[in-house]
């Protein structure tokens, strides 16, 4: 199977788990990782927004690619984050790294210093130079304060080593747009788990989802049940999750997320600041919504 062919589907954005004193909870990683694989996910996406990269130093980041990977066992593809505001930081990153068992990179646009078009254009271009495997651009205005539009995205498609998008814009003209003028060897990957459904009746690729580390099976079946164009039965699964969806980014992500695997009794909840725990009113909402799923 190629790259461009295993990375449709079901893209989950890991979390990472951490015990009760702050460290990284590596035991909790692995069962996440077998988890999901046995649940039906297509390919695991770690070091994104959703696993704290921000707080994460760079030697918890290489340990815990190093623990994916080595759980991994290579049965499905495996996606690194690494992005950030300073293109030359980036690539130094590249060097230094060790992407053994990786397939891609999952680069976000430049946050904070809010390029124009022209940057963000040149800023993955100089990227995909020097990236030392298959880029994935990743557009999330709500959290960079900068949308890429859909034409600098197409003409970065161009380049052979930038083979897709996670696109969270949201704003779903500007992602139909890029679908239908894209290149044939050009994925286009929905960032938002509640338009999914609809995205991928317009033809985009699959998803990168964070409501997958919780939900794993019911995702993997509706974005599967989508892609087989049986859109009826798909959307049953989608509006069993809805409100799932939304709450787990009502009071922040992965603040959320990290909830349900919590009242799931898959992991502490615990976060690194500047993140923390939903309200307490919020977390009684969660387990509302995790016993009505057990019961459907």
């Amino acid at each position: 199977m190629n790259l461009l062919h295993s990375l449709k589907g079901l893209g989950v954005a890991m979390v990472t788990p951490f015990a009760q004193n702050g460290e990284v909870d590596y035991l909790n990683l692995e069962k996440l990782v077998n988890h999901l694989i046995d649940n039906g996910v297509d390919y695991l996406v770690a070091l994104g927004t959703t696993g704290e990269n921000p707080t994460l130093s760079d030697e918890e980041k290489h340990k815990i690619v190093r623990t994916i990977v080595t759980v991994n066992e290579n049965r499905v593809p495996v996606v690194v984050g690494m992005g950030g505001p300073c293109t030359h930081t980036i690539i130094q990153q590249f060097n230094s790294f060790d992407f053994s068992g990786v397939k891609a990179i999952l680069s976000v646009s430049p946050y904070y210093n809010k390029p124009s078009q022209t940057g963000l254009f040149e800023h993955y271009q100089e990227l995909a130079k020097h990236a030392p495997l298959p880029v994935l651009l990743y557009n999330v205005g709500g959290r960079t304060s900068c949308n890429m539009e859909a034409s600098t995205t197409l003409k970065l498609a161009e380049n052979d080593n930038i083979i897709g998008i996670k696109e969270a814009s949201g704003i779903m003209t500007q992602i139909m747009t890029i679908v239908k003028n894209k290149p044939k060897n050009f994925l286009v990957i929905s960032g938002d788990d509640a338009i999914t459904l609809p995205l991928l009746a317009v033809g985009v690729d699959g998803v990168i989802s964070t409501v997958g580390n919780a939900f794993t099976a019911e995702m993997a079946k509706m974005v599967h049940l989508a892609q087989e164009r049986k859109f009826d039965e798909a959307a049953i699964l989608h509006y069993q999750l809805l409100d799932i969806i939304q709450a787990c980014f009502k009071e922040g992500s992965p603040s959320g997320i990290k909830c349900f695997l919590s009242m799931q009794n898959r992991m502490g909840y615990h976060l690194r600041l500047p993140l923390t725990r939903v309200s307490n009113e919020h977390q009684s909402i969660v387990k509302e919504l995790i016993s009505l799923m057990q019961h459907k």
